[in-house]
């Protein structure tokens, strides 16, 4: 069956259409009216090629058509199963064969709101031990926890003062190993916030080397105050990422230190002493302004050649995948895997990669359907996001997709309620890493959190006026498991940041019972991309209309191409 042997009419929403019995092909549709069709398509995917189309409409759901501010309203996958080919008959060669983290699913999990098992308000390790099992039946891969080292907290454990050991808001060593020994009794990984820029200003490095202490007095980026005036100045113009000056007097020591986050998170120096003279001229110069309508103190007020996107980077993440390369291989050779986050342009972003010669991350985050997707893209703008990503892939190099974490508003915030199994089936129907946020798989949405209940120091810093814009604290609310109290978050009634008013219809229990939602989506989701075709396809991804995005995975080899396809051979 071709693209042009059947048409959709209002009349086949949430039917399916006629089969075309010569080619042994089974079509489903997948809509919310009519989603126990795919139980059979996901089962049948264990064991076949699949081809999947994902096709959005703003034309079948009466109800949403007055949104047209929204190009995608609805969502329907339909998945093709041709060349009866068993998966377990699929031959791979050690060159084409996957490792575990390639095709994996990501589950990030932002510490303080998963679970908390104390009933202090606050997420902690217990809490997300208790529950690895919901994780392991959703099927995904691994779980990222948000950083959990000893911190004094102002960041929420951006902040680090020990890396070797748990802040006891989140519990203990042992608590953590036992989190990872029944992860990996249930073939879950575990992945570690590492943190590296900066420490917290508690940290013993940073004592000592305020007060010149050898071997401590450079780890740090410190600097005199310019010229010969007797007040006190900045080295230069550079901005913090929270706003105002990114560099702070220190009395101790008589020089400013650098902090490209809070004042309380000094940034580490990692260049050697010779680089350091090589650079001692330039980097230090003021940074050019931007074009970008923003206060002289905002971020974007400048351009951030000096301070951003260093070659330097490369070497760093090329030495520490060294280290945990090393690691893997001395202990039991299953890969450890590292990746990074960065807001960066594409050709910076995939210098992360490294080379052959000398590998650099698995992988970088790609956070394209997050900077170049609202709510007013169309099927065109999609496509070209996913072609940007694939066509600027090194080669041999694994892809991967990401909707969201806790930095950005949910998708259900971004795209509206009615889009979140659109995203999420995009998000699982391309080749490479999946990462999800906790909660997308339920549709979670973000909360109104008041000027008072505000804990986000990006929030705080720029006022009651307007927090809103700033703060990251309404995408970062208790995760809700049930209709108890605190909705099951925790046995307090007070958490540390407000749980959802819409809990008592939104929340996991809810949606675990009910014969349509979000969760069950989600779920046959994952079991499909262990299909042969979804592991490893070919893509081809077509525009059909302005409304219409259709994907392809499987043997391109007949199929019928059009001028504006993007075609990838994986």
């Amino acid at each position: 069956m071709n693209d042009e042997s059947w048409e959709m009419n209002d009349d086949s929403y949430g039917h399916e259409p006629a089969l075309d019995r010569n080619r042994t092909s089974v079509f489903s549709s997948l809509v919310q009216h009519d989603i126990n069709a795919l139980d059979h398509v996901a089962t049948e995917a264990g064991h076949r090629f699949v081809q999947m189309t994902c096709l959005t409409t703003a034309q079948k759901i009466p109800k949403m058509a007055s949104m047209a501010r929204m190009t995608l309203v609805a969502s329907m996958l339909l998945l093709t199963t041709t060349h009866v080919i068993p998966h377990e008959d699929v031959k791979k060669t050690p060159e084409d064969a996957l490792d575990w983290w390639e095709t994996a699913v990501f589950y990030q999990v932002y510490t303080r709101s998963f679970k908390d098992s104390d009933g202090d308000g606050i997420g902690d390790l217990q809490g997300i031990t208790e529950n690895l099992d919901y994780l392991s039946d959703l099927g995904v891969s691994a779980v990222c926890l948000a950083p959990i080292f000893s911190s004094p907290m102002v960041d929420f454990g951006y902040d680090i003062d020990n890396y070797i050991d748990i802040d006891p808001i989140f519990g203990t060593l042992k608590d953590f190993e036992r989190l990872v020994e029944k992860a990996k009794r249930l073939g879950i990984k575990v992945i570690l916030d590492f943190v590296p820029n900066h420490t917290s200003k508690q940290h013993e490095w940073f004592l000592k080397s305020r007060q010149r202490e050898e071997p401590y007095t450079d780890y740090y980026v410190w600097r005199d105050s310019p010229g010969r005036s007797t007040s006190i100045r900045p080295p230069n113009n550079w901005l913090s990422v929270f706003g105002g000056s990114a560099w702070t007097w220190d009395n101790v020591r008589g020089q400013y230190f650098l902090h490209q986050f809070t004042e309380d998170q000094p940034d580490l120096n990692f260049r050697c002493p010779a680089v350091r003279q090589e650079m001692k001229d330039y980097q230090f110069r003021d940074e050019p302004e931007s074009v970008l309508d923003a206060e002289d103190w905002e971020y974007t007020f400048l351009e951030h050649p000096l301070t951003r996107d260093l070659s330097q980077n490369y070497w760093l993440v090329q030495e520490w995948r060294q280290v945990l390369d090393e690691f893997a291989s001395g202990v039991d050779n299953v890969t450890r895997v590292i990746m990074t986050e960065s807001y960066s342009d594409i050709k910076d972003t995939m210098g992360y990669y490294g080379s052959s010669e000398i590998p650099g991350v698995h992988f970088p985050l790609n956070f394209l359907f997050i900077t170049k997707l609202n709510n007013f893209c169309e099927a065109e703008e999609i496509k070209n996001a996913i072609k940007l990503w694939m066509t600027k892939l090194p080669e041999n190099k694994s892809a991967n997709w990401v909707l969201g974490n806790h930095d950005v508003p949910r998708v259900s915030a971004r795209f509206g309620p009615p889009l979140v199994d659109a995203f999420n089936m995009l998000l699982m129907v391309l080749p490479g890493v999946a990462v999800t946020y906790n909660g997308e798989e339920i549709g979670m949405e973000d909360t109104f959190i008041s000027w008072e209940q505000t804990k986000d120091p990006n929030g705080l810093y720029v006022g009651s006026r307007r927090y809103t814009k700033f703060s990251r604290d309404p995408q970062r609310t208790p995760f809700q498991w049930d209709t108890s109290t605190s909705a099951g978050f925790s046995r307090n009634t007070s958490t540390w940041l407000p749980v959802n008013d819409n809990y008592m219809k939104l929340n996991l229990q809810s949606q675990k019972l009910a014969k349509e939602s979000h969760y069950h989506v989600y779920k046959r989701l994952v079991q499909a991309r262990r299909s042969a075709s979804l592991q490893k396809g070919d893509v081809d991804i077509q525009v059909v209309s302005k409304y219409v995005l259709t994907i392809f995975r499987g043997d391109l080899t007949t199929r019928k191409r059009e001028n504006d396809n993007a075609v990838f051979k994986l």
